[in-house]
């Protein structure tokens, strides 16, 4: 039987029979398993991170809640390298509008 009020088999309520060091069978209250952290980009989970409950992340130092990178604990490596990626072509791109568009200038110019 239960040990505690709900009578149920929810998802919360989930029990493991372990033998105790007296010999005797006894229901253990599990808790839930936890999904962990995942990438807010591609939604893949995040690697070097504990899968743990909401509540358990509050009691980790700030280096187990994150790796050292960019975006650590928010982005997988490769979504951050994209970013990484994207932001410097949309300069690049930036950079040779600016070069054409000198370069109609003064081509403007010699004709005139």
């Amino acid at each position: 039987t239960y040990r505690r009020q709900c009578r149920y088999n929810t998802k919360r309520n989930k029990q493991r029979v372990v033998k105790t060091p007296g010999g005797r069978a006894v229901f253990q209250v599990l808790t839930k398993t936890a999904k962990g952290p995942h990438c807010g980009d591609c939604k893949k989970a995040l690697i070097g991170l504990p899968r743990l409950r909401p509540v358990e992340y509050a009691r980790l130092k700030k280096r187990e809640k994150h790796v050292t990178r960019a975006y650590g604990g928010s982005r997988c490596a490769k979504c951050v390298r994209l970013r990484i990626v994207r932001a410097f072509l949309i300069e690049e791109q930036k950079c040779v509008k600016q070069v054409l568009a000198e370069k109609l200038s003064q081509a403007k110019e010699k004709e005139g």
